[in-house]
């Protein structure tokens, strides 16, 4: 490989990763067209330099309030502005959580995630937030939540209960942004963003594939998350389920190796943030999948649903993994 002929050519294995956060589209681009082999081979060196490359984090997903969202995401069925959206539900009991929660950890979880179908949570909830989050932490679980947008008081009081992690996507690139959800805008999500920073609080936050959206915005959405002024911790970047009901149903599906190429640009352009598999590896084979973890995604959702959507079930992962050679918090699943 000729020195300087693509971005980070001079990384080595030994050599120290630069975190860099001022990635430009244009140089997004020029990874996603990368060859395969070489771009893959950039993934997998920075990836080696800042994980191990056989090590699987696993999180658990769980919807806490179901459906009834104010939002119009284009993506999600719990929009109850979508026809043939998911049935509103109330939010549910602490006890019922953390028995979700004590199972999820049994079956190997280390982080534990609780989503709720709200632009924003109203004060009379986040107590209840609070003590779920309490509950779980107190099990030996990493705490993650999302509820939709935060203010600093409540970012605060999360914090304060013991919150690890909040996950607030962006889902798509700034330019793409208003041909997917209208009823919030991008700056209102980095401003929450901002919030959970504040906080004190880590950042789980990443995408979409799949929504219609063109390579250039593939490549926004990759530049907007690693221009933050710090990474993430976690960046999910989920292929989108095509859900009936919702604007999105008839969508094109995205080729596998340009998923796997999004995985490859997340690890290079945030090399110590943990890339997850999230939404649609129920719709991804064993072998997409491990491309995937070749290009430096190195987390997963484990169990059988992603709050509304399926999730490939335990035992399909565990045989995966095994068969991988790959183990999650020093145990072989």
């Amino acid at each position: 490989m000729p020195d300087g002929s693509h971005p980070l050519s001079h990384t080595s294995s030994t050599a120290a990763v630069e975190t860099r956060h001022d990635w430009t589209v244009e140089e997004i681009r020029a990874l996603l067209n990368l060859p395969l082999p070489e771009l893959m081979f950039q993934a997998q060196t920075i990836h080696r330099a800042t994980f191990d490359p056989t090590e699987i984090q696993i999180s658990t997903l769980l919807s806490i309030k179901t459906g009834g969202c104010p939002e119009d995401c284009a993506y999600c069925p719990q929009s109850a502005l979508h026809e043939d959206g998911v049935k509103a539900e109330k939010l549910m009991a602490v006890e019922q959580v953390l028995t979700e929660a004590r199972k999820a950890k049994a079956a190997g979880a280390s982080r534990f995630c609780m989503g709720a179908a709200w632009r924003s949570p109203k004060e009379r909830d986040m107590d209840v937030v609070c003590a779920m989050v309490s509950g779980v932490k107190e099990l030996g679980l990493e705490t993650c939540v999302t509820l939709g947008m935060l203010d600093d008081q409540q970012a605060l009081k999360l914090k304060g209960a013991g919150l690890d992690y909040y996950n607030h996507n962006l889902d798509t690139s700034p330019e793409y942004y208003g041909e997917i959800i209208t009823t919030r805008t991008y700056q209102e999500r980095l401003d929450t963003l901002s919030s959970v920073r504040d906080a004190g609080i880590s950042v789980c936050c990443g995408g979409i594939v799949g929504m219609g959206e063109s390579e250039t915005d593939r490549a926004g959405l990759i530049a907007a998350l690693a221009t933050l002024p710090t990474h993430p911790e976690s960046v999910p970047i989920n292929l989108l389920v095509r859900v009936e009901g919702t604007p999105l149903a008839q969508a094109d599906a995205v080729e596998p190796l340009e998923f796997v190429r999004m995985i490859a640009a997340a690890r290079i352009t945030m090399p110590k943030s943990r890339v997850r598999l999230a939404a649609g590896r129920e719709n991804m084979s064993d072998e997409t999948q491990t491309l995937c973890f070749l290009a430096g995604a190195n987390s997963i959702f484990y169990g059988e649903r992603l709050l509304t959507t399926p999730n490939p079930q335990a035992l399909r992962d565990r045989s995966l993994l095994d068969r991988l050679g790959m183990h999650t918090s020093g145990i072989t699943l």
